[in-house]
């Protein structure tokens, strides 16, 4: 039995409801207080909404092969279709739907696992009391033997470029446009800016990246960078690169971005992929010893644990990887710690992560860049997906699985992926590296033929040391 009892969970995403779930099964009595809806903004208004117009777009994308593949497509009068079109009112409305069901879906199982949820905002009276402002302004206070603060962060804007609602967009507001627009301006090229860029092209839309570093997708595998690049731009996309936004604003239905170097760059939209910044204000923390970081994130350790005696921190308020399996690992790890169950503290480096463009990027473990400055020491492989049969199959030529082992051990020690459902793809490798399997191990593994893991297979084998 647990030797704690009582448990406030403040906020109810992914750290949230994950730590509610696993405190109720050990046998905790689990207060939630929630603002927004459980799910918090990775169900409601992030990465379910998110996937799910990329899902859309996957779809568009696969059409562009599709007279290579022998099919032709048809309009209802039997006539060959002059163009594919997307009605954006009803991608949004079924994007709005499904986080909604997914949102509900979390607050029945919550309620099945007797989970009190309370409609509110949370705040620290001290590290063991929580007050819960209700939606008609009154208090209700609770008092816990350990509490966990997951409240996620928010789109961050600037002064000189505030979204609208309308016609400048933050990536939580683009699920209320009914017309698809005429030119979009992504401002940001980080995995935000670039998954929205790839969703709306393949949407057929005419975008614009705006990116003040050298190339998209800075903090990724260069390589994989590379072929998304060639690719946005066989598809018609433009990318500013060192094109640093100095102002965003809007006269009638035309926005303007003006750019550091004093050009301007004109769209029917903006989309504004410029970071996030942790909700963590006036929450309490300083009252109740909770230190932040400079950007405002809650200090955790790698058990979840502030620097408040019983108080424990997940997600994008941490800002430790804003990743939502990494907030509900958090949330996981925070509950078994508090009550008493074996734990694993977090290890990063065996996180999964995917980027979700067309094509998507997949990656865990040690990086090139890593490699490339001295932090790490591995061999390199690079096997291209267009020596794949099953890719040929399919029409895929842009791609590729990249494998970093041990030169001493052999062990795989991370990997890259980039291609269709590289999401799925970059699964063995991420068991191989938290298994620390090697790399003969990983290519006696049988695979289907055909099929794109099989290029897993292969990069392994290149990887093999006769004995």
């Amino acid at each position: 039995m647990p030797t704690m009892q009582r448990v406030v969970i403040i906020g109810g995403g992914p750290g949230g409801y994950e730590s509610a779930l696993v405190a109720a099964q050990l046998g905790a009595e689990v207060t939630v207080v929630d603002t927004d809806g459980l799910g918090g903004s990775a169900v409601l208004t992030d990465c379910v909404p998110s996937k799910t117009l990329i899902a859309t777009a996957e779809v568009m994308t696969e059409v562009e092969v599709a007279g290579e593949l022998g099919i032709f497509l048809r309009d209802h009068h039997g006539d060959a279709a002059a163009a594919i079109g997307v009605d954006l009112a009803r991608v949004n409305a079924r994007v709005k739907k499904l986080a909604a069901d997914q949102s509900h879906d979390i607050e029945a199982r919550l309620a099945r696992e007797g989970v009190r949820v309370v409609k509110g905002r949370g705040r620290l009276a001290s590290p063991s009391k929580v007050v819960a402002t209700l939606p008609d302004g009154s208090e209700e206070t609770y008092d816990a033997d350990a509490v966990l603060i997951a409240t996620g962060a928010s789109p961050r804007t600037l002064p000189s470029a505030m979204p609208d609602g309308e016609r400048i967009l933050t990536w939580e507001q683009v699920y209320d446009l009914d017309e698809t627009p005429e030119k979009l301006i992504v401002v940001g090229s980080g995995v935000t800016g670039a998954e929205f860029a790839s969703a709306y092209n393949a949407l057929g839309v005419d975008v614009t990246l705006v990116s003040s570093r050298d190339r998209v997708l800075p903090g990724e595998d260069a390589d994989a960078a590379t072929v998304l690049e060639e690719v946005f731009a066989r598809r018609g996309m433009q990318v500013l690169g060192r094109s640093r936004m100095q102002s965003v604003s809007r006269e009638g239905d035309t926005v303007t971005v003006t750019l550091s170097d004093g050009r301007t760059v004109t769209g029917s939209h903006c989309l504004l992929a410029l970071g996030s910044i942790p909700n963590t204000q006036g929450i309490g923390l300083e009252d109740a010893g909770v230190e932040v970081d400079e950007g405002g994130f809650i200090k955790v350790d790698r058990v979840s644990r502030t620097t408040a005696r019983g108080v424990y921190s997940a997600g994008d308020c941490t800002g430790v990887f804003m990743l939502a399996s990494v907030a509900a690992m958090q949330g996981r790890i925070a509950m078994a710690h508090v009550l008493g169950d074996a734990v694993n503290p977090l290890d990063l480096g065996v996180v999964a992560s995917n980027v979700f463009t067309a094509p998507e990027i997949a990656t865990v473990g040690v990086t090139q860049t890593g490699v490339d400055e001295g932090k790490a020491f591995a061999e390199v492989v690079l096997q291209p997906l267009a020596t794949n049969s099953r890719a040929k199959m399919q029409g895929v030529r842009d791609g590729f699985v990249k494998l970093f082992i041990s030169p001493g051990s052999r062990r795989v020690l991370g990997g890259v992926v980039v291609g269709p459902r590289a999401s799925e793809l970059i699964h063995p490798i991420a068991i191989a590296v938290d298994q620390r399997i090697t790399a003969d191990q990983l290519a006696h593994v049988f695979t289907v033929y055909p099929s794109m893991s099989g290029s897993v297979a292969e990069a392994a084998r290149r990887l093999h040391q006769s004995s």
